[in-house]
């Protein structure tokens, strides 16, 4: 697996070291989707396909880390749980702002601005901007993940 968080770890010549990644049943899934490798056989030659019950339980466990980042990481917090909400919802992992586009669909109006701003932000490429409604923020991000929690049951 590669993450931005680890091109220092990889540029020093370092490997990660092994951690518990409940996300990697997402990941497979991911891989198998899209089944091509850049050498040797396809994906699917090679992995089982995940069962339904790992990848949700795999996209859920995650969100205790994702809320600690809330702060720091407004957008990309918000957008994954986009992500987790559509994953649970419709069985397809899709890309972020597919996710958010689904997402705003599900939403009451008054949850809507702040995953369109986060989204809008994406799709410009803004990683890095200051957001000053940070209780709204929170109060989105409360409310989806408590509809995550209800259709993950």
């Amino acid at each position: 697996m590669h993450g931005e968080w680890l091109r220092d770890t990889y540029e020093l010549g370092g490997a990660p070291r092994p951690e518990h990644a409940p996300d990697l049943s997402i990941l497979i899934t991911m891989v198998l989707h899209g089944n091509a490798a850049l050498v040797g056989p396809p994906p699917a030659q090679l992995l089982d396909p995940v069962p339904h019950d790992d990848l949700i339980r795999g996209a859920v466990s995650g969100i205790p880390h994702l809320l600690s980042d809330l702060e720091s990481d407004t957008r990309n917090v918000l957008l994954t749980l986009a992500r987790i909400w559509t994953t649970l919802e419709t069985g397809q992992i899709q890309s972020k702002d597919a996710a958010a586009a689904w997402t705003l669909k599900q939403l009451p109006p008054e949850q809507q601005p702040v995953l369109a701003r986060a989204r809008a932000m994406y799709l410009d490429g803004v990683d890095e901007e200051r957001w000053h409604e940070l209780p709204a923020v929170r109060a989105h991000a409360d409310y989806v993940v408590a509809a995550i929690r209800r259709q993950s049951r």
